[in-house]
């Protein structure tokens, strides 16, 4: 279902373990838990996911998740309906994010480090199902779609 790579920080059993609970509920929710697709999260530093950033994005500053998804939304949505991910593995895509950033954001925004992460998980995720926030009818379908899943597990702003 997913592997968590460490890049340039520490190895912690609490990312991995948040990151498992959201990424199930996730899976869950969308009705996908039964089907082989796997997603790799890499959990990394400012300096690195700057550098992706840049990469491929031309964006030459720090962010706190990117998401490369492996398929468009209609694509997957496809595949989803007739089945194709029961045959073989196939990666979902890879989400990257920066721990610094969760930290930062979730003192800045006044809640726990565990409710920052899962909805950087969370939105990384629905990133990866083809969902977007750049216009405001996509924000509208993806934010409730965010919001059921961390309601669910309970993880809160406060």
């Amino acid at each position: 279902m997913f592997e968590v790579i460490y890049k340039e920080i520490e190895e912690k059993q609490e990312y991995e373990n948040i990151i498992k609970k959201v990424l199930k509920r996730c899976f869950q929710e969308e009705k996908i838990e039964n089907f082989n697709l796997y997603i790799t999260v890499t959990l990394t530093n400012s300096e690195y996911i700057r550098k992706i950033n840049q990469k491929y994005r031309n964006i030459d500053k720090d962010t706190d998740v990117l998401s490369f998804p492996m398929f468009e939304k209609e694509e997957l949505r496809k595949k989803i309906r007739d089945g194709s991910f029961f045959k073989h593995e196939q990666v979902l895509g890879d989400i990257v994010i920066s721990i610094p950033k969760v930290i930062e954001q979730a003192k800045e925004y006044g809640h726990s480090f565990e409710r920052e992460l899962s909805y950087m998980i969370v939105h990384g995720f629905y990133h990866l199902m083809g969902y977007d926030h750049i216009k405001e009818n996509d924000k509208k379908e993806m934010r409730p779609k965010e919001e059921k899943i961390l309601n669910y597990l309970k993880i809160t702003r406060e």
